[in-house]
């Protein structure tokens, strides 16, 4: 959905735009850069490992993209980063370097960053899995905010079964590539059609 890699069937389209694909003349022909770029950015994503510009500050690492990409004034910028981290706990540490934070208080900063650019859609990528246990519930927490605050769609892949549970409009089971099942938490989580997802949560659930 980021455009790291081209899919080789299927269709992507976020608010209405394809992601692949556009109208030139009248006709559907496959996206130049510019239409993608376009697309694209109507799209943040939280990496597993943080990807934190090292040689940044906090605030640095917030508002250099709506700086660079959407040429934000600096100012106005960095006051939306001041706000991004006060919405994730972090107003004091707008001056400190990557380095000197913990693994959870990285992955809230990296939530901030994606939140600068006002993206339509977030992606996170198991954005607890890299964290030790004890640091995973301020991620939750943040993660828990934003899907009762925000009107931005949020796609998780995650191995968080009761949190996705609780924060869920719609759970899609995947294994080995393939969709095996799809539908209402509630459904899923108690009610399973399909074998090989009671299989899963039964493993997962009873850990």
């Amino acid at each position: 959905m980021m455009t790291l890699e081209k899919p080789n069937s299927g269709e992507i389209e976020i608010d209405g735009d394809s992601m692949w694909q556009m109208r030139k003349n009248g006709e559907t022909v496959p996206a130049n850069r510019k239409h993608v770029r376009r697309v694209r950015g109507k799209v943040g994503m939280v990496f597993q490992h943080f990807n934190l510009f090292p040689h940044m500050t906090v605030l640095h690492n917030v508002s250099v993209a709506p700086r660079h990409v959407l040429k934000t004034p600096k100012s106005e910028a960095e006051e939306r980063a001041r706000q991004l981290l006060d919405k994730v706990g972090l107003a004091d540490k707008v001056d400190v370097y990557p380095g000197q934070l913990s693994g959870g208080q990285k992955q809230r900063v990296a939530i901030a960053r994606a939140l600068a650019l006002q993206p339509a859609v977030m992606l996170f990528d198991e954005v607890t899995s890299a964290l030790d246990p004890e640091l995973v519930g301020e991620v939750l927490t943040v993660l828990r905010d934003l899907a009762h605050q925000d009107d931005t769609t949020m796609i998780l892949v995650t191995h968080e079964m009761r949190f996705a549970q609780e924060i869920s409009d719609r759970v899609v089971f995947i294994d080995h590539g393939n969709i095996v099942e799809e539908g209402a938490p509630d459904h899923i989580f108690t009610e399973p059609s399909e074998e090989r997802t009671r299989e899963f949560l039964k493993a997962v659930l009873e850990a």
